[in-house]
């Protein structure tokens, strides 16, 4: 029988009991070590707000084709604005993902200085309200994650600030995807998102709108999540493996077609990215706890990025 990810209560981590909050940082710290997943649950940000953004999502994605593609973004690697469907494909596979996405990161800075990262694009034209509602998701996550990266420098013995200083004003992505209803016309092999791991440090995924992720386990096989729709799917990324050389796992999962075609599905993912410059070059401390040698490259963030955005077909 297949087994469950673990499940983890975010009240452990604003509790004013240090030994619960040292039982958050054990949880998230095993958690990703082992399968590279967990469900975070009481995490505080309202429903109401994750209905209210998937309420943006249907207005934006029923519009039009020929009005979506006006907020395209090829340029910058589509990493803002929206991307059509059958654009993007999982590393090592042709076949398109069954999908289109809108992105958005951090704002600017108000001093008006220039980071690394590219500016967002809104459609303001043409929904009313999107902007505001995704922001105020946007940061409700954000804030959730330099938590979570803080959990986990605790647990590989650093300074609590040491994940999310190397995050901060990073090209940090929230993702808002439609995976529509599908038909005959759907190329062969394709699926809603093919087997792949996350580039970023770590991934926080509110709840979608229906089933479909599955991760793998040790054992090659499949672990369907399911379970309680209030609660935010947490997984680490390459970025994070590579740093500590593989302590952290970056574990491959897909989003399967459903057995109704006409269903339609809605996630949201926040994919947290370190800066451009950060190296990501295995830390001596961890290739020690990993067998001694380095199993990953040495590589900046940027360039780590740039790299997987032109395998997967956005560059």
């Amino acid at each position: 029988m297949s087994r469950s990810i673990p499940s983890i209560d975010f009240r452990l981590a604003t509790s004013d009991d240090p030994k619960k909050r040292q039982q958050f940082v054990d949880e998230v710290g095993d958690a990703l070590k082992d399968i590279g997943f967990f469900a975070l649950t009481n995490h505080g940000i309202p429903r109401s707000l994750i209905d209210e953004t998937y309420n943006q999502c249907d207005a934006f994605f029923d519009l039009d084709d020929g009005t979506k593609r006006t907020y395209l973004q090829p340029d910058i690697g589509h990493q803002r604005g929206y991307t059509a469907f059958g654009i993007e494909h999982a590393k090592d596979n042709p076949a398109p993902d069954l999908k289109e996405f809108w992105q958005t990161g951090r704002p600017y800075p108000e001093d008006g200085s220039v980071p690394t990262y590219p500016q967002n694009v809104w459609p303001s034209a043409h929904v009313e309200g999107f902007q505001s509602v995704t922001e105020a998701l946007f940061d409700g996550m954000e804030n959730l994650a330099q938590h979570l990266l803080s959990a986990c420098s605790l647990y590989l013995g650093k300074s609590q600030d040491w994940l999310p200083e190397m995050s901060n004003e990073g090209n940090t992505i929230m993702r808002m995807i439609h995976y529509p209803p599908l038909n005959d016309s759907m190329p062969e092999g394709a699926v809603r998102s093919a087997e792949h791991e996350d580039i970023n440090f770590i991934t926080l995924l509110v709840t979608a709108t229906a089933d479909g992720l599955e991760v793998m386990d040790h054992d090659g096989s499949w672990i369907k999540v399911t379970g309680d729709a209030d609660a935010i799917i947490v997984d680490s990324g390459d970025m994070l493996q590579n740093l500590t050389n593989g302590l952290f796992k970056s574990t491959t999962h897909r989003v399967v077609n459903p057995k109704n075609s006409n269903t339609r599905r809605y996630s949201m993912p926040m994919f947290v990215h370190p800066r451009n410059e950060i190296d990501l070059t295995p830390h001596p401390d961890f290739v020690a706890m990993t067998g001694g040698e380095p199993k990953f490259a040495s590589i900046t963030a940027g360039d780590y990025l740039h790299q997987r955005l032109k395998e997967i077909g956005l560059i």
